[in-house]
């Protein structure tokens, strides 16, 4: 017997309010690892900018992982969850039109948290761009090529406390 999707579920409960800080987290279908190629990786990072760009969000740090991506934004206009979908979607058909592929790129739906004011956001800014040193990818967070932070000191490219 086939198991339903509980997809359903992040959705329960979820309110968005601009000026809030969210940790959001979303995968590739299938667990596919499609941004171990960086190039397909960086269509993701011009969508993150795009919005900022729109004056819908405000990227903090964020990380591409091979199948995920872990993003720290504050929320400006809308609903996050318009904000997350935009993001996905126009991702999506960008690394189809690149790859010649059709059909789904994303899982469906997106994990996210929202951030307190009170709780330390560069904790949280550390613990996303560690993530490829914590995977085992690198040795360093300097040297892998898709993760970004506000506070970033680009001359020893640690995140300033």
């Amino acid at each position: 017997m086939a198991r339903r999707s509980h997809s359903c579920n992040l959705r329960t409960g979820r309110f968005s309010e601009p000026g809030r800080i969210y940790l959001v987290t979303s995968r590739l279908d299938k667990r596919s690892t499609d941004f171990v190629d960086w190039r397909l990786g960086r269509l993701l990072v011009g969508e993150l900018r795009d919005v900022q760009m729109a004056g819908l969000a405000n990227s903090l740090a964020w990380v591409v992982m091979p199948d995920h991506f872990h993003w720290l934004v504050e929320l400006r206009a809308g609903s996050l969850s318009a904000v997350v979908q935009r993001v996905k979607s126009k991702t999506a058909i960008a690394v189809n039109r690149v790859t010649g592929r059709q059909g789904r790129f994303w899982q469906w739906g997106y994990h996210d948290k929202a951030v307190r004011y009170e709780e330390d956001l560069r904790e949280f800014a550390r613990y996303i761009i560690a993530n490829p040193v914590r995977a085992g990818l690198v040795k360093c967070v300097g040297d892998y090529p898709l993760w970004d932070t506000i506070w970033l000191d680009r001359r020893n490219q640690e995140v300033l406390s």
